[in-house]
């Protein structure tokens, strides 16, 4: 059961291959010019991830505010220049991290085949290595073939990324836009099963929910005073805690029970509890196969252009 949800939650985030840049999308696209590339990644991938056990909820992160403004296209990885913001210097990318990952990535790469291999190629093999690490294998198969992106704008992140504090309308509204689904943005959201978030994205909910010094009534109470205990008011911006309480190093199915307990951390998990038929999306999805054909459907009906 763990395994099947976390692959739900893994295979999701590519979902949104459709919007990649460039051609076609294949399995085994280096093997000509470059037939040792998905093996380098890999290897250095499980260097990195012994070291830092926190990667492969920074990589997923880092994969998908890539693709969710201009395709996979690698442009978040692009820096500032004296005439231009990048994607990376947006207010919601500053807490990305990874970034000396894929450089070594890309510098082993270039080491043995120069001018090959894109690094939104890169960053998506990475993502999908970094997670697996645990599991010994590949846990999804990740098509190549993407062209690098050169454009790479900060009110772009801004304005694409769905935000922490989006409630179900914005949410489906900024999935729709991408052209995903309501199911998509509930698989998506399975992703928050690993990582941190920090207070300050969600601490309204805590101290001023509406304005007048309240708590967001939808969430658990006893969990509100855990979260309490953390973060120390609205003005925190350091603090972080985990968004899957005692499991945020593990892909699995915990972020659907946590959520409906009411334990979601961020608003936007709140939110998918605010309609009937979202929430029973939720209570079926760690109990049916048809997720992971979904997801599969998408990347191939979706995945080149």
């Amino acid at each position: 059961m763990k395994i099947r949800i976390f692959l739900v939650a893994c295979l999701a985030v590519f979902c949104i291959l459709g919007v990649c840049q460039g051609g076609s999308l294949r399995k085994n696209f280096y093997r000509k010019f470059c037939p040792q590339a998905e093996q380098i990644v890999r290897t250095k991938i499980q260097q990195h991830v012994c070291a830092r056990p926190n990667l492969p909820a920074k990589l997923i992160r880092m994969h998908f505010h890539d693709c969710f403004v201009r395709g996979c296209d690698g442009s978040v990885l692009l820096d500032s220049t004296a005439t231009n913001s990048a994607e990376k210097d947006a207010i919601p990318n500053l807490s990305l991290s990874g970034f000396d990952v894929i450089d070594d990535i890309k510098e082993a790469l270039e080491a043995k085949c120069p001018g090959i291999v894109s690094c939104a190629d890169i960053l998506a093999l990475a993502a999908r290595d970094a997670v697996s690490v645990k599991f010994n294998k590949p846990t999804w198969e990740v098509l190549t073939g993407r062209r690098d992106g050169t454009i790479s704008v900060s009110i772009e992140a801004l304005t694409n990324l769905p935000a922490p504090f989006f409630n179900f309308t914005q949410l489906k509204q900024s999935f729709a836009s991408k052209k995903l689904t309501v199911h998509d943005l509930v698989v998506l959201s399975g992703a928050h099963t690993i990582g941190i978030g920090h207070c300050n994205l969600f601490s309204n909910r805590l101290f001023n929910f509406t304005g007048k010094g309240d708590q967001d009534p939808s969430l658990n109470p006893t969990y509100a005073n855990f979260l309490k205990t953390k973060c120390q008011g609205l003005s925190d911006t350091t603090t972080t805690v985990e968004m899957d309480p005692n499991s945020s190093d593990t892909f699995d199915s915990d972020y659907y029970s946590i959520l409906l307990q009411n334990k979601g951390l961020f608003q936007s998990d709140a939110a998918l509890l605010t309609t009937k038929a979202v929430k029973k999306h939720c209570q079926r999805i760690g109990q049916t196969r048809q997720v992971l054909h979904r997801v599969r459907a998408i990347n191939e009906e979706n995945g080149s252009h």
